[in-house]
C-alpha cells in the first residue's frame, strides 16, 4: 500500500514538470532541466526561459519554448550584470598619495570606461569575472567571488612583503580548476592589479594570452 502511495506520489510529481532538453547556441552543451508544466500550458504560445550561468554550461543564453514543449530557438545574451559586483572600499583610511591617486581615477570617466570594458569581458572567452585593486588591496572593482579575490590580494601582498618586485603577473589554479590570471597596471598614474578568472577549460597560456589582450585594451582607452 506504502509502495503504490509512493508511485502515485511520483507520478504527481512528475506531471508539475516538463522534462526538456536545452543546448547552449555558444559551446552546444545539452542538458535536461524540468520546466513547470502550468508555466508552458498557461502561455499563450512561446515562452522565453532565461538560462543562467552554470545552469547548462558557463555561458547565458534565452530559450523559447512553445506550449507542446519544443524548443523554438535560443539567443545569445549579450551581457549578463554579474550576481555580485564590489566597487572601491574603504580598506584605506589614511589620506596617502595612494588614497589620493585612487579617489581621482574613481572620479574619472575613464574609470567607468574601464569598467564596462572589463563587464563585456565576462562571459566572452570564458572570461567568468574580474577585478581591479591596487598594489596595497584596495579594492576598486571586482565581479569575482569574494573569497577568490582576497585570495588574490593576499598572494600579492605576500610578494609585496619579500620585495619581490620584478613579479608583474601571477597565475593561481583553484580547487575546481578555473584560472585566475593577474598582472600588474599602470592607470593614469595608479599602480593597480587586474584580475581575470577563468573557466577550467581554459590553460593557462590561453589565459595569459587573453589577459594580455584585455590589459592593451585598458592601456589604449588611457
Amino acid at each position: 500500500m506504502n509502495k503504490l502511495n509512493a508511485t502515485e506520489n511520483n507520478k504527481r510529481v512528475g506531471e508539475l514538470f516538463e522534462k526538456i532538453i536545452l543546448r547552449c547556441p555558444k559551446c552546444e552543451t545539452q542538458k535536461m532541466i524540468k520546466v513547470p508544466s502550468k508555466v508552458i500550458t498557461q502561455s499563450g504560445s512561446v515562452i522565453t526561459i532565461g538560462i543562467p550561468i552554470g545552469l547548462i554550461c558557463d555561458h547565458s543564453f534565452q530559450a523559447y519554448i512553445d506550449n507542446n514543449s519544443d524548443v523554438r530557438g535560443y539567443q545569445v545574451v549579450d551581457f549578463v550584470i554579474p550576481k555580485t559586483e564590489y566597487f572601491q572600499s574603504d580598506m584605506l583610511e589614511d589620506e596617502s598619495e595612494e588614497m589620493n591617486n585612487q579617489n581621482s581615477f574613481t572620479k574619472l570617466p575613464l574609470f567607468q570606461d574601464v569598467i564596462n570594458l572589463l563587464r563585456n569581458c565576462v562571459d566572452d572567452r570564458e572570461i567568468l569575472g574580474s577585478a581591479v585593486f591596487t598594489t596595497k588591496g584596495n579594492v576598486l572593482y571586482s565581479s569575482i567571488p569574494h573569497n577568490t579575490l582576497l585570495d588574490t590580494i593576499r598572494e600579492f601582498e605576500v610578494r609585496n612583503e619579500e620585495k619581490l618586485h620584478s613579479i608583474t603577473r601571477m597565475f593561481l589554479e583553484l580547487k575546481n580548476h578555473q584560472k585566475v590570471c593577474s598582472e600588474y597596471l599602470k592607470i593614469h598614474d595608479l599602480e593597480v592589479i587586474l584580475v581575470l578568472i577563468f573557466s577550467e577549460t581554459v590553460n593557462f597560456a590561453i589565459g595569459n594570452m587573453y589577459l594580455r589582450d584585455v590589459a592593451k585594451k585598458i592601456e589604449k582607452l588611457t
